[in-house]
């Protein structure tokens, strides 16, 4: 490559330009939920290097693009705009992956890229798992009034959340088609990555689909939850309709006011209720769409009641509390910190 044409390189327009086409979606094929995702990254970094260093993005190159740079809008996006670390992880997820495409077309900017891609993520503590009680799920499946179009399709959408354990994006991509309820039932999910996999369905689940077919269009490519438009519902608005469901439910339940109630919830809830159901990890893995196990195991961490039961097997031995020593000031310190 002659030095105009690594100059022409540098530009940040066309690079990029090609990343995603050409990279992300043709040769990679990544899906259109993870194409989106980088492509928010780099308009929220983009935003970020015009608001603070007065670089507009049609002037930008990639060298303009340095570790200072990508520290000082990864720090902008947890102060700034109060984003946890696993987003900030994310973006720079993004980042990265463009810097390796960048220098595998033009070797030139590895020395910069090189620190780019040295920014370490972040480090974060994982909350324990948050689920629901078999009552809890009750109260929610029976809140909506099902004699309304609306009400039976909430239920719908529980049942499934419930039965599934899905993601809320695979819940809001359905379609008629992706069922099969003869003979038993099942329905079909594309999960991340353009994985697909199938889930069996309780008889009383099968039940209440056919019910609710009845009320809607049976073309397979009509969207199983359909919005008041009859577009296939959002993430926001299966959300909305969760905490429809939740005051509705805390009428008659007020403790359920206090709990902080999302989709991953439900789908958190269908993974403890089948462990404490006895069913293997690598079972669950697979029936939630997980790509690694370990992903799985922090419902064995959550499971409380499983140790509990562990614990109560293995004899607790006597145990002499130990005379206090005097120590050393110094190492009385060290021990109390």
């Amino acid at each position: 490559m002659n030095a105009e044409g690594s100059r022409s390189e540098r530009l940040l327009g066309p690079v990029l330009q090609r990343y995603f086409c050409e990279y992300l979606i043709n040769q990679r094929r990544l899906s259109a939920c993870t194409v989106a995702a980088y492509r928010d990254s780099f308009k929220l970094l983009l935003a970020f290097l015009e608001r603070k260093f007065g670089l507009r993005p049609d002037d930008l190159r990639v060298n303009n693009i340095d570790a200072d740079r990508v520290l000082a809008f990864l720090d902008d996006l947890e102060r700034g705009r109060n984003n946890c670390v696993r987003s900030r992880n994310a973006r720079l997820a993004a980042i990265r992956s463009f810097f390796r495409f960048a220098t595998a077309a033009d070797p030139l900017l590895l020395p910069i890229a090189q620190r780019v891609l040295a920014i370490p993520s972040k480090r974060f503590e994982r909350q324990v798992v948050g689920y629901l009680q078999p009552h809890q799920v009750q109260a929610l499946l029976d809140a909506p009034d099902v004699s309304t179009r609306t009400g039976l399709r909430d239920r719908v959408l529980v049942t499934l959340m419930y039965n599934t354990g899905a993601r809320v994006s695979e819940l809001a991509a359905l379609k008629v088609g992706d069922l099969s309820l003869v003979p038993g039932g099942a329905v079909h999910l594309r999960g991340k990555g353009r994985k697909q996999r199938s889930v069996p369905l309780w008889r009383e689940s099968v039940r209440l689909v056919r019910d609710w077919l009845k009320r809607m269009p049976s073309a397979p490519d009509a969207p199983l939850l359909p919005n008041s438009r009859g577009g296939h519902m959002t993430r926001s608005g299966i959300e909305h309709r969760l905490r429809v469901l939740l005051k509705l439910a805390a009428k008659k339940d007020p403790a359920l006011a206090k709990i902080h109630l999302s989709p991953h919830t439900i789908r958190h809830t269908t993974a403890m209720h089948l462990l404490q159901s006895g069913v293997d990890l690598s079972v669950i893995a697979m029936w939630l769409g997980h790509e690694d196990l370990e992903t799985t195991h922090q419902y064995l961490d959550a499971d409380l009641e499983t140790k509990k039961r562990a614990l109560d097997r293995l004899p607790s031995p006597a145990i002499l509390k130990p005379r206090r020593k005097d120590q050393p000031r110094l190492v009385e310190f060290l021990r109390r910190l």
